[in-house]
């Protein structure tokens, strides 16, 4: 996944992509908040990220319609196993003790998320 891995400002892009799944630069645009960055720039991003294999694009004319190749939950659970991997050991339960230790949360998202786990464990 590490070729894969995306920069912040190629998340920011690809949240566009994943949102609408096919676009033209000019769509790409009018997403983007004031000041608005340069389509050169975002056709750089893009052309980089075509080079990590997660954008794709196609052609009509002069115009590229651009399209993730990967989907959202696929790269961010390739994100979450390389973090456990690397700061964890791989080792979920350390990962599952630090978030809880840590993120500060209530006892109502700690009942929401003891639910969410004993689901999985009876399915």
């Amino acid at each position: 996944m590490n070729e894969q891995k995306l920069t912040e400002t190629e998340i920011i892009l690809m949240e566009i992509l994943w949102k609408k799944e096919k676009v033209f630069m000019k769509d790409i645009l009018e997403e983007y908040a004031e000041p608005k960055p340069a389509s050169t720039t975002i056709a750089t991003l893009l052309k980089r990220m075509q080079n990590k294999n997660l954008v794709g694009y196609k052609l009509y004319g002069n115009s590229r319609e651009y399209f993730p190749k990967v989907k959202k939950e696929d790269y961010f659970q390739g994100e979450m196993t390389s973090m456990i991997d690397r700061f964890f050991n791989n080792s979920v339960s350390q990962f599952a003790s630090f978030f809880t230790s840590n993120a500060k949360l209530s006892q109502k998202q700690l009942k929401e998320l003891r639910d969410i786990i004993d689901k999985e464990i009876t399915d």
